[in-house]
């Protein structure tokens, strides 16, 4: 260890302990700086190729219009094509809570129109003033 230290510091460079739970201790003779920028750069590139899941969220509202109702699909089955998954929550408002009925009928139509580009991940759900539900791309 010590005549390696000499050395180390022979060339002005540093002595890194590689494999300090192997016996005897791994150690290499190398430049630090260089030796940490280039793990650094090795991370970024394998977290490059990954591909992050996203989850996007669509908002509606239980009296939607038809043309609103098909811009919101189109959004997310572009969002599907993208890999992303997407949360689709459905607002009620004051006296809409009454009508659970209606917002269930748009969340089904939604699940209908979007089938062949994603599955549901997650059922529709009521929870608080919002019903949900996950849709996942196929």
């Amino acid at each position: 260890m010590q005549r390696a230290l000499e050395i180390a510091n022979q060339h002005e460079l540093d002595l890194v302990e590689v494999a300090p739970a192997a016996t005897p201790p791994v150690c290499r003779i190398i430049e630090y700086t260089k030796f940490r920028y280039d793990l650094e750069k090795k991370e970024r590139e394998s977290k490059k190729h990954q591909k992050q899941g996203r989850l996007k969220e669509i908002r509606l509202k239980p009296n939607i219009d038809e043309h609103d109702f098909e811009t919101k699909v189109k959004q997310v089955v572009s969002f599907l094509k993208k890999k992303d998954k997407v949360k689709v929550n459905l607002f009620f408002r004051g006296r809409q809570m009454e009508h659970l009925d209606l917002g269930k009928k748009v969340l089904d139509k939604f699940i209908q129109v979007t089938q062949n580009e994603g599955q549901v991940e997650k059922a529709p759900m009521l929870e608080g003033r919002i019903m949900s539900f996950v849709i996942a791309p196929k």
